[in-house]
């Protein structure tokens, strides 16, 4: 018998069994493994038919800085919706919100003779700033709102959510109907300001949130606070949580992140569409949450475990565009995944 060969067996099977615990029990190392898998297919569909490698390369890099840019904005709204859900809430008012919250942009922002700020004779930069504090605080507002009625006025969160999404959509396509706000050229540049050759501002917002967020989930007390709450609501009022004013500071939060992708999306491409826009930005939302292994019914999640889910949404929707799968059919592939990763969250500790 040969000792090496002996050696290199154990090891074999040692690798195999380490490989099935993490598998089984880490959540974002499963995460990682299958985005690492559609990337790679994701490479092969591109294929390699360039004239050097340079060439393919650059190919690739736009090829994902594009998946990014596009991506960016219904990112950051994931995060939000990780510590919703961990909360064990929801929010199906994110797309509406973002629509609402878009056109008060456009509507201070237009260069017409309906121009807000115009008319007042702010223009240029100060009215680039004054637009985004007052979107932002908007945006914090009507997440706040939401907030109180499920926690003072004890709706649940997908009926306070679901009525926002009706309530806003419909007051904001109301007022905007037959009205073409005109965004100033300077300020796309929020969204399309170039570093080098690459528009990539919106990714780097996405990063920056997601590392705040990611340090508030894990390093500070507000983190600890929402996992808490979402695990046992009772044991967390036990123990001297406001479990109130936690789920208010989690919507207040969301509705502050929704304006800041409304404010990406309205510098990235200069208009809006009031009756599609942010329709089913809740679904890859709460998709790319539930795949990164947050749980469904609250007291888990992982910040970068989202962005692993918004990466997979975005690689497979991209591949999906490769493969020509109508886009109508697109949306029954998503279904699939996020299934599936509600039922392969086996990684629940019961014990």
């Amino acid at each position: 018998m040969n000792p090496n060969l002996d050696k290199a067996a154990i090891n074999k099977r040692s690798f195999f069994q380490w490989f099935k615990y993490k598998w089984s029990s880490d959540p974002l190392f499963s995460i990682a493994i299958a985005l690492i898998i559609m990337i790679i297919l994701q490479t092969l569909v591109l294929g390699f038919d360039y004239d050097s490698f340079g060439s393919w390369f650059q190919a690739w890099i736009n090829n994902w800085t594009n998946i990014l840019r596009n991506n960016a904005a219904t990112a950051i709204v994931a995060l939000g919706m990780t510590f919703v859900i961990m909360t064990g809430g929801i929010d199906l008012a994110v797309g509406s919100t973002l629509v609402v919250t878009g056109a008060l942009s456009m509507m201070l922002l237009d260069t017409g003779t309906k121009g807000f700020l115009l008319a007042m004779g702010i223009s240029g930069a100060p009215a680039f700033v004054i637009t985004i504090l007052v979107v932002l605080l908007f945006g914090y507002l009507l997440g706040s709102l939401i907030g109180v009625s499920i926690t003072k006025g004890k709706v649940p969160p997908f009926i306070a959510t679901l009525g926002a999404m009706m309530i806003f959509r419909s007051v904001t396509q109301h007022f905007m109907q037959g009205y073409n706000p005109k965004v100033p050229a300077e300020f796309l540049q929020i969204a399309s300001f170039k570093i080098g050759s690459f528009m990539i501002m919106p990714i780097i917002y996405w990063a920056i949130i997601a590392f705040i967020l990611y340090y508030v989930s894990n390093r500070t007390t507000f983190g600890r606070q929402i996992i808490a709450v979402g695990s046992n609501e009772r044991a967390a009022k036990l123990s001297g949580i406001h479990v109130e004013k936690v789920k208010l500071r989690v919507y207040a939060l969301m509705g502050l992140l929704v304006s800041i992708a409304a404010i990406i999306q309205v510098s990235r491409i200069g208009s809006m569409d009031f009756s599609n826009a942010g329709r089913g930005m809740e679904m890859d939302a709460i998709a790319a949450a539930v795949v990164g292994g947050t749980n469904m019914m609250g007291g888990r999640g992982f910040i970068l475990g989202t962005v692993y889910g918004m990466l997979i949404i975005a690689v497979m929707n991209n591949l999906l565009n490769l493969f020509g799968v109508p886009p109508f059919l697109r949306e029954a592939f998503k279904g699939v995944i996020v299934i599936a990763a509600v039922l392969l969250q086996r990684k629940e500790r019961t014990s």
